[in-house]
């Protein structure tokens, strides 16, 4: 994702209207994925809050930029069909440091000492 476009998912995903109850609190938009904390309650299905969040999203953002609808041609959408999914425990402060600051990780600046 580009900068514009990272700039422009992550507005949407914090504004998208999906159910009074759903709560988007945390989106960090990578160039090849996404990290976001949401917050669903019991009797609303995971799947169906990802699906509609993938399908709207893909749409508006083919709506927006039109390079998306080239770039995407043949490939039947943006998003992959995958995702992975976690629940947020007792450590909830962890989970938010940790999907805020994603990027550093994936730019290589996260340094593990082995064998200490």
């Amino acid at each position: 994702m580009v900068k514009g476009v990272q700039e422009y998912l992550e507005k949407l995903f914090t504004s998208i209207e999906i159910d009074e109850d759903i709560e988007v609190k945390k989106v960090n938009v990578l160039a090849d994925h996404v990290h976001m904390v949401i917050v669903i309650p019991p009797r609303v299905s995971v799947a169906s809050v990802i699906k509609y969040m993938k399908s709207q999203s893909g749409k508006k953002l083919k709506e927006k930029f039109d390079f998306m609808k080239k770039a995407i041609y043949g490939r039947g959408g943006i998003w992959s069909r995958g995702y992975c999914v976690s629940t947020v425990g007792l450590n909830e402060r962890a989970i938010m440091d940790y999907v805020g600051h994603q990027y550093r990780d994936d730019a290589g600046q996260l340094k593990l000492e082995l064998g200490k």
